[in-house]
């Protein structure tokens, strides 16, 4: 007689299917990445560059996507994480790792203040407030004080030590990929767990939300933390890349094309954040034969996707396998 097969053990071996099918995906990308990028100089700059807007991206699909918070002041909380490990490296001789560490946490704090004094707002005069916070940031990082290097910034960061040993370039781009993919496993399981799914309940209908016993304003302050600490370690890993960080590494322009990389990639997955970050750098900086603006490129790239793919790339491809899954089962069946 055999065993009988539980609905519990049909979700285990379906989530264990989904788990491995990601895994497979996963190690898939990231050794075309590495292929591609070989021992280029350039194609390794880019590489930390789309890591570190996948950062980003992925501190903005926390509370944009999932808790429907659009806040603007992203470029500044990259903008402490890149400040705090320069300062730690610079200013006091101390390991950089701690400046990763407070980085998040200031920059956790600070979102947590900035969304209780905007806690009545939503929609643009949200957007509104938290673009100017941005704006005023980056102004008080050139006016402010000495310790910031004014319009100068901070130069001379020491190089990247782990236990001791300096590893070469290549060995800090694997170390990038391997900590985007780390961060995006992470908000990925965040967004199915128990919480996530309180979350998006709470951005669909905050009423239903609070008649359920949940307090959709704790829910948002909490995203908005986790999304700001995150950000801030895409700061972090920029200024290990280029070892010098300016007011002008980090301004608005980013906070717009971090909203955009979710919805290329796809905003039903946190992978779509990493996936539109390098679809980002490749049609602004790496475009072959293209003369013209990457930004223009760009715009004309989101607009189709919008329309041909509103899913993003990951929500296409999806739609693409079923419907070749369905088509091979169909004919199969005959």
């Amino acid at each position: 007689m055999g065993a009988i097969t539980t609905p519990r053990a049909i979700r285990s071996r379906a989530r264990l299917g989904n788990v491995s099918r990601e895994a497979l995906i996963t190690v898939s990308v990231v050794a075309v990445l590495l292929l591609w990028m070989g021992p280029s100089l350039y194609r390794q700059d880019l590489i930390f560059l789309a890591a570190t807007y996948s950062l980003i991206a992925l501190g903005m699909y926390v509370p944009f996507v999932l808790a429907g918070s659009l806040s603007m002041a992203y470029s500044a909380y990259a903008a402490i994480g890149a400040y705090a490990v320069a300062l730690m490296s610079v200013k006091t001789g101390m390991s950089m790792w701690w400046g990763w560490l407070i980085g998040a946490l200031v920059a956790a704090c600070v979102a947590v203040l900035l969304s209780l004094a905007t806690q009545k707002l939503s929609g643009f005069y949200l957007a509104a407030v938290t673009l100017l916070f941005g704006i005023a940031f980056e102004h008080w990082l050139i006016d402010g004080p000495s310790f910031t290097g004014g319009s100068a910034g901070i130069s001379g960061v020491a190089a990247l030590t782990m236990f001791g040993w300096e590893p070469p370039r290549y060995s800090l781009v694997v170390f990038a990929i391997l900590f985007v993919c780390v961060i995006a496993v992470a908000v990925d399981r965040l967004r199915k767990s128990v919480w996530g799914l309180m979350l998006q309940a709470s951005r669909d209908n905050r009423n239903v939300a609070r008649s359920s016993g949940v307090n959709p304003m704790h829910l948002t302050v909490v995203a908005l933390a986790i999304g700001a600490a995150i950000a801030s370690t895409g700061g972090s890993l920029f200024t290990v890349s280029v070892q010098a960080v300016t007011p002008e590494t980090f301004t608005l322009s980013i906070v717009f094309l971090a909203i955009f990389m979710p919805i290329i990639g796809g905003r039903g997955s946190a992978w779509g954040a990493p996936l539109g970050a390098l679809i980002v750098v490749i049609v602004t900086l790496n475009m072959p034969g293209y003369q013209g603006s990457g930004e223009l490129l760009l715009a004309g790239a989101v607009l189709v996707i919008l329309i041909v793919a509103p899913g993003g790339v990951i929500g296409w491809s999806r739609a693409l396998i079923d419907r070749l899954t369905a088509t091979y089962q169909e004919r199969d069946s005959r």
